[in-house]
């Protein structure tokens, strides 16, 4: 039987050296990469492979949230388990909403960390035991198919809509894309006609709503 290859996402890097440590004595388990932003998560997706990616929920330069939407969408065949300090019901509907295959709290034991990973690779979903039943009922209750305003929006305004609830200026962005400031300014007034938002302040408050930016630490 082939190992399971796991990939860790977590910028502290004490905390991915312990979870590193933990699966390294997992039996047919095989961590292939380590990536401490979100960005780097997605690049090493496409260059390690992995069946589970699991994934801190808050990272620098791209988010949790928002680095497995663009996972689960780009590379379906790669489950992620998303690592948080929250048990709230906000947070794992954000989770699942993008994607994540699994939730699991940071504070968990060793063994359900095992359990999580051979869960998800088998094809299931797991939520830690300390996550009521009603998250998982209003999920699929809230689960119709329909989209909504976010998942209109293409990969680049997502991108800049992150970008901008962070507090990146324009010039800023620009570098960080390698587009023009022009062309970011086009972006947030297609975002805010889109959207029908009109302002800065507006535009943050729906990217936390929607889990573009978490206010986890």
């Amino acid at each position: 039987m082939n190992a399971i290859k796991v990939l860790l996402a977590d910028d502290h890097s004490l905390f991915r050296a312990g979870v590193h440590a933990l699966l390294s004595n997992i039996e047919g388990v095989d961590v292939v990469g380590e990536a401490d932003t979100g960005r780097k998560a997605l690049e090493m997706v496409g260059a390690r492979t992995p069946d589970v990616v699991l994934m801190d929920i808050a990272m620098p330069e791209m988010n949790g949230l928002e680095t497995t939407t663009r996972v689960t969408r780009e590379y379906p065949g790669v489950r992620v388990i998303m690592l948080s300090m929250h048990a709230g019901e906000e947070y794992v509907m954000q989770a699942l909403r993008a994607g994540a295959s699994g939730y699991l709290l940071k504070d968990a034991a060793t063994s359900e960390l095992e359990l999580a990973v051979r869960a998800v690779a088998r094809g299931e979903t797991y939520l830690t035991p300390t996550i009521s039943k009603r998250v998982i009922d209003d999920y699929l209750m809230r689960t119709t198919g329909s989209q909504g305003p976010v998942d209109q929006l293409t990969k680049r305004q997502r991108e800049i809509l992150q970008l901008i609830a962070k507090g990146y200026t324009s010039k800023e962005m620009a570098q960080m894309l390698n587009l023009s400031p022009k062309t970011i300014e086009t972006h947030r007034t297609q975002l805010m006609k889109q959207l029908d938002i009109h302002d800065v302040a507006g535009l943050v408050r729906y990217a936390i709503r929607v889990g573009l930016v978490t206010l986890d630490a």
